[in-house]
């Protein structure tokens, strides 16, 4: 009887250590803002959404799309002079740089003011230095988010002033994120953690602070703390009516997230959650999912036979030209994935060594992961075919001269009877 109770003591931690090993957290974030979005920025899966194609108001989150058009049609060395009509329009309340009619900065001093420190002054600026105006920058800014496919999302103004026709959801904001961050001046300008303006023709040297506290180190042990270690970018954002909003990116272990959240509360102690729910979707994502590389660059995928090569090089490998790596639930890295490999049809020599000749692919979750595949050698056509090919082209050229000859004399022999009955 105590066997008995011994083994199943056994059999039962056995059970509990597989499954603390095999499985991993999968509860979702308790958050309070009303919409948030998790995706990966390689491949867009989502790995987390509420409510992320609810339209919403973005607040200064706008001015992401803004600088990236900017960059796109602007030298960042040129200077740019403040027009009045700039910074005339922009309501009280709304944070500004201060800049004076009349000053001159550069496009990329814009820059840094606008996304560093959430300046709207200097989002109008620099709209009005690409389009001579905010309704004309407004279009080119609609005409980006249609080149992008998003269908909830239309902006009035390049800086996110509250518009009631000014509005877009978590995973457009996502999805138009995942587009600036493949610029490098874009990148390098979200990283910043402050920016130093130098003196102009109206002021003296000015620093900014930035506004995303994801990513400013505050080592006192305070529940404000809300560096977030991984964080390597970010966009706040805030009206009355959109609330706090804040789109940001992050990078652990080469797996680099994107997350969204809009009209974000406060917590207890007026701590903001903006911050608080993004860092938990943050490490909801990193909790549960990872990179997992599937196949290696050069590895052979498949062998197949070429029918008309020689003996000496008629089998032959495919091989991939790259790595192919998936992002997979954590619950998945033992688990084996099947491969769909397409090789082109009627595949004949010759074919010169890595000369692309299929493709593999893994279908994992709706998203695809692939690879070409190319020739490990050269591949020559075999004699005895060539010869065979040869002789079956003169029988054919001959067969179509031997048709060639017998209609042209039976078109003679046509011609010689209808003369011979008109006699």
């Amino acid at each position: 009887m105590k066997n008995k109770i011994v083994s199943l003591i056994l059999i039962m931690l056995i059970f509990i250590l597989n499954s603390s090993i095999s499985c991993y957290a999968v509860n979702e974030p308790n958050i309070i803002a009303d919409a948030a979005i998790l995706i990966d920025s390689s491949s867009e899966k989502i790995l987390y959404s509420k409510n992320a194609t609810e339209k919403m108001y973005p607040a200064s989150t706008t001015k992401i799309l803004t600088a990236i058009l900017v960059i796109e049609n602007c030298n960042l060395e040129d200077i740019v002079t403040v027009p009045y009509e700039a910074i005339s329009s922009i309501p009280s309340g709304y944070s500004v740089a201060a800049l004076q009619a009349g000053e001159q900065c550069t496009v990329n001093q814009l820059l840094q003011m606008m996304l560093v420190y959430s300046a709207n002054d200097a989002a109008n600026v620099l709209a009005y230095h690409v389009s001579s105006s905010l309704e004309a920058f407004s279009t080119l800014m609609n005409n980006k988010i249609s080149e992008l496919g998003l269908k909830n999302t239309h902006f009035v103004n390049p800086s996110g002033m509250h518009d009631k026709n000014h509005y877009t959801t978590a995973y457009d904001l996502a999805i138009i994120m995942k587009y600036c961050m493949k610029n490098s001046t874009f990148r390098s300008l979200e990283t910043l953690k402050y920016c130093t303006i130098p003196a102009t023709n109206k002021y003296e040297e000015r620093v900014f602070n930035t506004t995303n506290e994801l990513l400013r180190y505050d080592n006192r042990d305070v529940a404000s703390n809300y560096y977030y270690k991984y964080a390597i970018a970010g966009k706040t954002g805030y009206t009355t009516p959109a609330k706090n909003c804040l789109v940001s990116v992050s990078n652990k272990d080469n797996l680099e997230l994107i997350c969204v959240v809009l009209s974000a509360g406060l917590y207890p102690d007026n701590l903001s959650a903006r911050f608080i729910d993004t860092k938990s979707i943050f490490n909801y994502g990193y909790d549960n999912f990872t990179i997992r590389k599937l196949r290696e660059k050069n590895a052979v995928a498949t062998e197949i036979e070429i029918n008309n090569a020689t003996k000496e090089t008629k089998c032959l490998n495919l091989q991939l030209t790259q790595d192919i790596t998936a992002l997979i639930s954590k619950n998945d890295l033992d688990t084996e994935f099947t491969s769909e490999i397409e090789v082109e049809p009627n595949l004949l020599a010759p074919i010169a060594q890595n000369q692309i000749v299929g493709k593999i692919k893994y279908n994992i979750d709706g998203i695809e992961y692939s690879s070409d595949l190319i020739a490990s050698h050269s591949v020559e056509p075999s004699s005895s075919f060539s010869l065979i090919i040869q002789i079956i082209l003169v029988i054919f050229i001959l067969y179509l001269l031997y048709k060639l000859l017998t209609n042209s004399n039976n078109n003679k022999k046509k011609k010689h009877k209808i003369k011979k009955k008109r006699k």
